[in-house]
């Protein structure tokens, strides 16, 4: 099993080679592939060369947005050439049932037991990891998220090809709303927060070890980004197009102090900070030995490494995230909450933004909240966060009679 697309770093040496014939020089697994295990080498280098473009385009956005849309087409090409033997272009509708029903029951074959890297290096080529495959595998078989995600790339992919004059048809929207996989979501979904008790203990527990390990410091300060400015991990870490530092933190006219971020679609937006939130930000910078409060021209990265230069990815700081989740762990077993601590194992570092914002849209303004968290659409934020017309449906429903 080959994988077609490498990261997004390496996504322009790829264009290059297929461009020039040179794959074999870098990527020779991909070149054996391409001449030997295909149904039309020169039909599918051409799909090949649309889906790198298609990437290039997407992945200016993010490296996030690139690997989702990366690993959804990558596995609709391989299953055309592989399994129905022709181009991603001469599909039809029962082709592309064909795949989603291919999705639901995967073959053995094409699962791995765990992600695993497509490419490493050896001997100065770029070469397949053999136990690399288009999917892994779930326990609990294809979720409803999976599925839409898969729609989601595959319907943007097929737009972009029609307006790029590759094809002339697109026969997702037409599948998704008669896949019988799908479900429609009516039902009452509340986001996933951490208890009172649990960010109790996450912030407190993480603010006590403070005294005896000064770098967590770093994990109390992350906490408070991410739970009361409402951040997403990426918008705290280094990408190629930004760098949140610590000159992005400001001060108006009248006082009030913001945090410009970058959110998603490259957007800028200024986050307001709470007293409560500034002193910290004082406590964290005198941690590292800096001013109690930024400068207009302060380069420090706001999250910054504890060896090295620079800001952090996003996996480092998930890693710091999931540093102070353990500790609360084993401190709620030892103090006998033990179901507290079971489903604090469950809770991921985006947790933080929908406890903040679930906690604060009982006394914000909507606008004010949903300005802050990043939504185009004030909609987005009352269907998230806001369960007032939920409580009220349920308080004139439970006095009904029989």
């Amino acid at each position: 099993m080959t994988p077609l697309v490498d990261t997004l770093r390496q996504l322009r040496y790829l264009v290059a080679h297929l461009e020039d014939n040179t794959l074999a020089t870098e990527y020779p697994d991909i070149d054996h592939f391409l001449k030997n295990d295909v149904f039309d080498p020169e039909r599918c280098k051409g799909d090949l060369a649309f889906l790198y473009q298609f990437l290039y385009v997407y992945g200016r956005k993010s490296e996030a947005t690139f690997n989702r849309f990366r690993n959804e087409i990558e596995r609709f090409y391989l299953w055309s050439w592989c399994i129905q033997q022709t181009s991603v272009f001469d599909l039809k509708r029962e082709h592309i049932e064909g795949y989603v029903e291919f999705v639901v029951e995967t073959k053995d074959e094409w699962v791995a037991d765990s992600v695993q890297w497509r490419f490493k290096d050896i001997e100065g080529f770029r070469r397949v990891n053999p136990n690399w495959r288009p999917f892994v595998y779930k326990a609990n078989g294809v979720s409803q998220q999976t599925l839409a995600s898969m729609f989601t790339a595959l319907n943007v992919f097929y737009k972009f090809a029609i307006l790029e004059e590759r094809t002339f048809t697109n026969f997702v929207p037409v599948v998704k709303k008669n896949c019988p996989y799908l479900v429609v979501q009516s039902q009452i979904k509340l986001p996933d927060t951490l208890s009172d008790l649990q960010w109790e203990y996450v912030f407190g527990v993480t603010k006590d070890r403070c005294e005896k390990d000064p770098k967590l410091e770093r994990n109390l300060f992350t906490l408070a980004c991410l739970k009361g400015l409402y951040l997403r991990i990426s918008e705290l870490s280094d990408r190629p197009q930004w760098a949140p530092v610590m000159s992005h933190f400001w001060q108006d006219q009248d006082g009030f102090w913001f945090l410009r971020i970058m959110g998603k679609g490259n957007k800028l937006r200024d986050v307001t900070l709470s007293e409560d939130f500034i002193d910290y930000l004082k406590r964290y910078r005198l941690s590292r030995g800096l001013s109690s409060l930024p400068r207009v021209d302060e380069p420090h990265p706001i999250i910054h490494k504890l060896r090295g230069s620079g800001g952090m990815n996003v996996r480092q700081i998930r890693r710091i995230v999931q540093e102070s989740f353990d500790l609360a762990i084993k401190k709620l077993n030892e103090d006998g909450f033990q179901e507290e601590s079971e489903n604090l194992q469950a809770a991921t570092s985006h947790w933080l933004r929908h406890t903040g914002a679930t906690h604060d849209a009982q006394h914000r303004p909507l606008k004010h909240l949903s300005e802050d968290l990043g939504h185009s659409k004030i909609a987005t934020t009352d269907q998230i966060y806001i369960q007032t017309n939920i409580k009220e449906r349920a308080k004139s429903g439970v006095k009904r009679k029989l």
